[in-house]
């Protein structure tokens, strides 16, 4: 429907400016002439090659070799053409004097501009013509310019949105398995913690399901949701876990993108080591002059080569999405622990 409009407005405009140049000519051609049907009549046989050469200017010279930069067959074609539009405006003025002379009016007052006058006025018409054309082509291509570019920063921005629900979901598999066949071994025996790990287990996933789709989330629902984690991290590790969490000048309206802690924590359960007995994590969260800082420590053996895994390589690369040169995330991997820091500017 909408090509059918903007065919049909076309047509319009092109009409409408040809209207408009037939009555320049008859006023042109007819200042201080007192026979304004001779006029009339003979404005329409400057019609035709006005109108085809500018046209054939428009439509066929400037898009087939002006644009593709043949300046040379574009000049040596342009010359021609201007010769056989030349060629054509006077016979179509001959043809007007002896067609006009011979419809029997005896009252013909002879026109007030003479040849000259009369093809450098067609010529004029022809360039502003041409004029009007590349002002519009002009136009339409900026706007379809304008339209592919639009388009283009739609779909790199939805290549995003679904690079970031992707990172989002950092919690290994891993863990929802181990922590079901946890649940599943208490359930064996019976034991008192199995309906609370199953609420917990059950509030997380929510969290990770439903939650992770809206793009931010109070700061206290993601801590929340982070003890939640660390609880079922600790009635899976039994007595192997010991965990710290601290929390400093909490600001209950403070909104982060889902997701945001939880891989941390979870990156140390997942690659901490137990170290005489136990796995120590220490989490330290704390909010100062609009600025997170958030840090992770669990013990650890430094190796010959770090690896930081993919875990973390994707927070990198949702912070720089979410926080562009407004973050600072610091990765140390000391001698028995590996501490990440990490600081957000709001």
């Amino acid at each position: 429907m909408n090509t059918y409009i903007k065919l049909l407005l076309t047509v319009l405009f092109h009409l409408f400016f040809w209207i408009v140049v037939y009555f320049f000519y008859t006023y042109f051609l007819g200042y201080g002439s007192f026979n304004i049907n001779y006029v009339n009549s003979f404005s329409w046989f400057l019609m035709p090659s006005t109108i085809t050469a500018s046209y054939f200017f428009l439509y066929y010279l400037f898009p087939n070799y002006l644009q593709k930069k043949k300046y040379f067959l574009f000049i040596l074609y342009g010359i021609y053409t201007f010769i056989i539009a030349n060629c054509a405006i006077i016979l179509s003025i001959l043809f007007g004097f002896i067609f006009l002379d011979k419809s029997g009016n005896q009252t013909v007052i002879p026109l007030t501009k003479g040849l000259p006058y009369i093809v450098f006025g067609t010529y004029l018409i022809i360039l502003f013509a041409i004029v009007i054309g590349l002002m519009v082509f002009n136009y339409l291509d900026q706007k379809k310019n304008e339209d592919l570019k639009t388009k283009f920063l739609q779909t790199q921005l939805q290549l995003k949105e679904q690079e970031l629900k992707f990172l989002k979901m950092q919690i290994h598999p891993h863990f929802l398995f181990n922590s079901l066949n946890t649940i599943y071994g208490f359930a064996l025996q019976k034991a008192e913690e199995a309906p609370e790990m199953i609420l917990k287990l059950s509030n997380l996933l929510d969290y990770i399901l439903y939650q992770v789709e809206k793009p931010k989330v109070s700061l206290l629902d993601e801590i929340n949701h982070l003890e939640d984690y660390i609880s079922l991290e600790k009635m899976r590790f039994h007595d192997t876990l010991k965990v710290s969490f601290s929390k400093e000048n909490l600001n209950d309206n403070l909104q982060i993108p889902p997701m945001l802690l939880i891989p941390f924590v979870e990156n140390s359960f997942k690659h901490g080591e137990i170290i005489d007995g136990v796995l120590k994590v220490d989490i330290h969260l704390k909010i100062e002059n609009n600025y997170l800082f958030f840090e992770v420590v669990n013990s650890s053996t430094k190796k010959e080569e770090t690896n930081e895994g993919i875990g973390l390589v994707n927070i990198k690369k949702r912070l720089e999405m979410l926080y562009p040169e407004k973050y600072q995330l610091e990765i140390v991997d000391k001698k028995d622990a590996f501490k990440v820091s990490l600081k957000i500017e709001f």
